[in-house]
């Protein structure tokens, strides 16, 4: 609003998205994928026959390097948001009082998303240690089972939020 005649300002200008969130999408995407393989192993019936009869942890070697893999990408991605939000700031979209509705809506929404990647990402580290430290099978599989809902959820979300920012435009 301008104070001095009170009519509405138009000034939401698109924002150039840094080439980096594509590359981002992807990470995201393939973490997600790791997570669901992990999940897989954690409940392989062999697997989980042989760890319930106590012939050793063999759905737990198995999960535990996809469990990581999504640890790492997940990290990877949020390292590249703060790469992004750079670049942004570069471009003059900074999160300040002279920014458009624009920077304020990317920086926003992009920052409550990475804000529940920083819980997913803590999430997956508990998982890991959970993982290995838990005796019972069944609550090895309950804590990989609920992080790779919270992190599917995650990913989807970004997808979408990706999808939102490319084409509403």
């Amino acid at each position: 609003m301008d104070p001095r005649t009170l009519r509405q300002i138009g000034d939401w200008h698109p924002v150039l998205l840094p080439p980096i969130l594509f590359l981002n999408t992807a990470v995201i995407v393939l973490s997600s994928l790791c997570m669901e393989f992990a999940r897989e192993h954690i409940f392989h019936e062999i697997d989980v026959l042989e760890e319930w009869l106590g012939l050793g942890q063999p759905a737990f070697r198995r999960s535990r390097p996809w469990l990581l893999a999504a640890l790492g990408l997940g990290l990877l991605f949020i390292g590249g948001q703060v790469i992004a939000w750079k670049q942004l700031t570069a471009q003059g979209f900074a999160f300040d009082r002279w920014s458009t509705p624009a920077s304020y809506f990317f920086y926003v929404i992009t920052g409550l998303h990475a804000a529940h990647l920083v819980v997913g990402v803590l999430a997956l580290m508990f998982c890991v240690a959970a993982v290995g430290h838990l005796k019972r099978v069944e609550s090895r599989q309950i804590a990989v089972d609920a992080s790779a809902w919270f992190w599917h959820t995650m990913g989807l979300a970004w997808v979408v939020l990706f999808a939102v920012l490319v084409f509403g435009q």
